[in-house]
């Protein structure tokens, strides 16, 4: 014989406790723009090589105004080059791809096993 409620109750806990220890993953978003300068962009990398680390995704945004739209090639050339500069932290999960005037891409961190 057993005491369903303590047996309940023990179950309860253990499942509370597996909640409490997982890390729920979030997307953390980092915004440039076509123009940005190479001193800032290194401060965006770093900013989003720390979120990566933490165990973040990372949304890199780039945002255009006016007439910039002319430039979604070389803005694409730049976020390939940032994720190629977080290539031993994280991977691409959505490539770069064009909505209305944002441009958008997705990173995750690298599996660790």
């Amino acid at each position: 014989m057993m005491d369903y409620g303590k047996f309940k109750y023990a179950m309860k806990k253990k499942a509370s406790d597996a909640k409490k220890k997982q890390h729920q993953m979030q997307i953390k978003e980092v915004k440039m723009r076509p123009k940005t300068d190479s001193h800032d962009l290194e401060t965006k990398v770093k900013n989003a090589q720390r979120f990566i680390e933490e165990g973040d995704g990372v949304k890199l945004t780039m945002r255009f105004r006016g007439r910039e739209i002319i430039y979604a090639e070389a803005a694409m050339e730049m976020l390939f080059d940032v994720a190629r500069k977080l290539q031993e932290v994280a991977t691409i999960r959505t490539h770069p791809g064009l909505e209305g005037r944002n441009m958008s891409m997705v990173l995750v961190p690298i599996k660790k096993d």
